[in-house]
């Protein structure tokens, strides 16, 4: 049997095995493999019939929800590459981003919150979008490849296509059926599936080109790590948009399990799905959903028993969370993972017989088909056991480069396909990885190479402190120095003087930080806090004082 590659055929194939079987499930929404294969021919005939051809770029602006899934796997069946767009993104960045992607057609909403209208931002974004004469032709100068955007919801701001015109109007003939299914064979398995964008900092975000061999191939390497079986149902709250969610979306699919999730991460709602689905694999991963749901009343009486599998990232999380989900969930198997939207997702996780020194302190060992070294930064030799350098990785399931941007490629690329991640790791004697931070997290204060997350480690080790982040402020004397921001624990107090004080005979003074700030709500990106925005609003209290 001809392994399958592309999304198209997946998402085809697992129909025809377990159409009646459950592909997903939402907190108030059960859709089977043939609903979700029938809804996904459905977007490709829509797209087909709006002139979209094999290769063009489709965007999906929306929060997670069926639409999503059902629209994803149909732009993979028309042939299409679909540009998943971070809800969280402001008029500015996707006013870049539709352009940047050379994007025809954009899938949306209108709101979905009190805050979050998408149309609304979409008219800032697109100013000229407000007086289109034609949407089902739009030719609007900020975005000149772009000719439509199908809302989901009614009502429909004017310039925008309904999807029940789009959609609900269109007769899936026989004809129709044939070119869909030619056009999911023609796609080869090299070829683009997705444009997504990381995260920028201070510049303008990267179009990563994931292939379909890249997403499905890692995917798989990923279910055959955590041993996942025909059945299984795989719980993630993280954004769909999110390589972190489409990863393990496809490989419970690829497997014909079930995929669940939530819109909008509540941890009451997480914590009733994991009971009463009886999720068998769990994928929190990021300190913040971790924290709400351990906080959570209900947390300690739900009955998790059935989740044989977790990624809890304990290596990286705060000693309290582990203590807590280890108390909670004494059977389940704990596991590490590093990984990036450039290497579709995770390249390196724990394996289930790695002993639990391993799994709770470390993030495992490289999946299949990846190469992963630690160099110097500077010299780019490969570093010894437990010395930090560079994590550098190549594969198969790598991207293939970023969009529009050749000469970001090439920063990242070498010669011998060795991709350049920009973080800092290490590997132990066991040959098990560990994050230290980025390389952006590595100060230079007086000459000396500071790194932040051995900052945050001591600092975590004071009993008031629930988490903490430090990054590197601008100094006349020594270049730059570090500074901490600290979430205390709930009824616990600690001065800036005090948790400096801890610091004192852990850390060499060069390392102390020189400024320590308490926040309660960290600003974030889709699930990563955002150390600049930290970093932005410090420089400027200081410059001000």
């Amino acid at each position: 049997m001809t392994r399958i590659y592309t999304l198209g055929a997946l998402l085809r194939n697992g129909s025809s095995l377990r159409p009646q079987e459950m592909a997903l499930i939402f907190p108030d929404k059960r859709t089977s493999y043939a609903d979700l294969n029938d809804r996904a021919r459905l977007w490709a005939a829509a797209l087909i019939a709006r002139g979209v051809r094999p290769g063009d770029h489709v965007g999906l602006l929306l929060t997670t929800r069926p639409e999503f899934v059902e629209a994803l796997f149909g732009i993979a069946m028309a042939g299409a590459v679909a540009v998943p767009v971070n809800a969280r993104y402001q008029p500015g960045e996707l006013a870049f981003l539709v352009k940047d992607a050379d994007l025809v057609c954009l899938i949306t909403t209108g709101r979905v919150a009190d805050s979050l209208d998408f149309s609304e931002r979409l008219m800032e974004a697109l100013p000229s979008l407000a007086a289109a004469v034609d949407p089902e032709n739009l030719s609007l100068s900020e975005a000149p490849k772009l000719r439509s955007i199908i809302c989901l919801d009614e009502p429909c701001p004017a310039g925008l296509v309904s999807a029940r015109t789009a959609l609900l109007d269109l007769p899936l003939t026989a004809q129709t059926s044939n070119e869909i299914d030619a056009r999911i064979d023609a796609v080869d398995p090299q070829s683009t599936a997705m444009i997504l964008y990381t995260s920028g900092t201070t510049a303008n975000p990267k179009g990563c080109l994931i292939r379909h061999r890249g997403i499905i191939g890692n995917s798989r390497n990923l279910g055959r790590r955590y041993e996942m079986q025909p059945g299984d149902r795989f719980w993630s709250p993280l954004p769909i948009f999110h390589i972190a969610g489409i990863l393990p979306l496809v490989s419970i699919l690829d497997l014909g399990g079930t995929y669940l999730t939530i819109p909008n991460f509540d941890a009451g709602v997480a914590l009733s799905m994991l009971e009463t689905e009886k999720a068998t694999h769990a994928y929190p991963c990021f300190v913040t959903i971790m924290q709400d749901l351990i906080e959570h009343p209900k947390f300690t009486e739900t009955d998790l028993s059935s989740v044989r599998l977790m990624n809890a990232n304990l290596g990286v999380q705060p000693d309290w969370i582990r203590d807590a989900m280890v108390k909670a969930m004494p059977h389940t198997i704990m596991v590490g993972t590093y990984g990036l939207t450039e290497g579709s997702g995770t390249i390196c996780t724990s394996r289930t017989t790695d002993p639990w020194e391993a799994r709770g302190w470390r993030l495992g060992v490289p999946l299949d088909e990846w190469e992963v070294q630690i160099v110097d930064i500077e010299t780019g030799a490969i570093c010894g056991c437990d010395e930090k350098g560079e994590i550098i990785a190549r594969g198969p399931n790598m991207l293939a480069g970023y969009y529009n941007a050749p000469e970001k490629t090439a920063e990242v690329i070498d010669a011998d396909g060795w991709f350049h991640t920009g973080d800092i790791g290490s590997f132990d004697a066991q040959g098990q990885i560990m994050f230290h931070g980025r390389t952006k997290d590595m100060m230079k204060v007086g000459g000396e190479n500071v790194a932040a997350a051995e900052i945050e480690a001591a600092l975590q080790t004071h009993p008031a402190v629930k988490l903490a982040q430090v990054t590197g402020i601008p100094h006349p004397r020594y270049v730059e120095v570090p500074a901490a921001f600290v979430e205390l624990n709930d009824g616990k107090s600690a001065s800036e003087a005090e948790l400096i004080a801890h610091c004192t005979g852990k850390l060499a003074s060069f390392k102390l930080p020189r400024h320590v700030r308490f926040v309660s709500e960290w600003p974030m990106s889709t699930s990563k806090i955002q150390k600049f925005r930290l970093r932005d609003t410090l420089i400027t209290e200081l410059q001000e004082a």
